[in-house]
């Protein structure tokens, strides 16, 4: 995972910013005690953080969170090698990307992308839009794929390997690189498939030299994680494949864009449609409503470009503070003396 040769890198900005404390739904910046109480004191207190033993429980939770990124790193690599070593799975076609795997209908528009003189007017023929906000909707897989990658995932989830999860706001998901999925099925999928389109859809973004990703699968289901509160991705941008099964409720909700957030944010819901997925910035804010039955399982694919990453950090806004990084890190590359605008080669 190397970018034009050079190793994938993450921001020192895990390690002290965007940490979500789920007791009151929020996200703070931690350096310490007395820090947290003079940035966020306010806003926990709203959220019904109002006694001194409350407050120390929030640390303790902050820390103990600030302690897992940390050992974040070693104990992936250490998973990654028990499920490679140990692992039986059921489907293990699913492991590989085929094209009967895709709808007729996605191969269609890759195709019109990859022509010569596709552009943004006759891409947006073949997709749904929602407002104006950039969010579109398109057919991606099968429905008989997603019912197997489901049905992959579920063995997974009930046999007894060491599970990572996406991040502190789902506890129920898998991490596909830990899967062994990024080289044979996530790679090809951004590069060969889904870079055709970012590139007349999100150019500004570095939709054309999307270099890395993160994935992983979400569940929700009634009794474990039903919504899931608004945020923004660590992507340039992302796409979100409602996988199934059978659910009710659940729609997501776009906000704002983080850059251009306004006082009174103009929110748009848009339903989960079996096999489709939605493209949009990650750096729009969106979130979950809650499920009222059923399990809704979804493909999120968090894709970056190093070449816009690497001036600005979309977490915590500034110039990235490199760190060593396993796989493709947080999209970050060291850059080289003299920078080359990968977007325009």
């Amino acid at each position: 995972n190397m970018s034009a040769g050079r190793p994938f890198r993450g921001c020192a900005c895990f390690f002290t910013d965007n940490i979500f404390v789920r007791r009151f739904g929020l996200h703070v910046r931690y350096r310490d005690g007395p820090q947290l109480r003079r940035d966020h004191g306010a806003a926990l207190r709203e959220r019904g953080c109002r006694s001194e033993e409350q407050f120390q429980e929030v640390l303790r939770e902050i820390e103990a969170e600030v302690q897992r990124r940390k050992e974040l790193i070693h104990q992936s690599v250490e998973r990654r090698a028990i499920i490679s070593k140990c692992y039986k799975p059921k489907h293990p076609e699913v492991y590989t990307l085929q094209d009967s795997f895709l709808a007729p209908e996605f191969l269609e528009i890759v195709r019109f992308c990859s022509s010569p003189g596709a552009d943004l007017q006759g891409l947006l023929c073949y997709l749904e839009s929602f407002s104006d906000k950039r969010i579109y909707r398109l057919p991606v897989f099968t429905e008989e794929f997603c019912q197997a990658l489901v049905d992959e995932l579920e063995h997974f989830e009930q046999s007894d390997m060491p599970k990572g999860r996406p991040n502190t706001m789902n506890n129920y998901g898998v991490l596909l690189n830990e899967l062994g999925m990024d080289e044979t099925f996530l790679t090809p999928l951004r590069e060969r498939l889904l870079r055709p389109l970012t590139a007349l859809l999100y150019p500004e973004l570095g939709g054309a030299c999307l270099d890395s990703h993160k994935a992983f699968v979400v569940k929700y289901a009634l009794h474990e994680d039903l919504d899931l509160s608004s945020h923004y991705d660590n992507a340039e941008v992302t796409l979100n494949v409602s996988l199934g099964k059978e659910f009710t409720e659940g729609n997501l909700y776009f906000g704002d864009f983080n850059q251009d957030a306004s006082p009174v944010p103009r929110f748009v819901e848009v339903e989960h449609v079996r096999a489709r997925g939605l493209l949009h910035r990650g750096g729009q804010m969106h979130g979950a409503l809650p499920i009222a039955s059923g399990q809704r399982w979804n493909l999120i694919v968090w894709m970056r470009s190093s070449a816009v990453r690497n001036q600005r950090c979309p977490m915590c806004g500034r110039k990235p503070e490199l760190v060593p990084a396993e796989g493709f890190g947080d999209g970050f590359t060291e850059e080289p003396p003299q920078t080359v605008n990968l977007c325009a080669l």
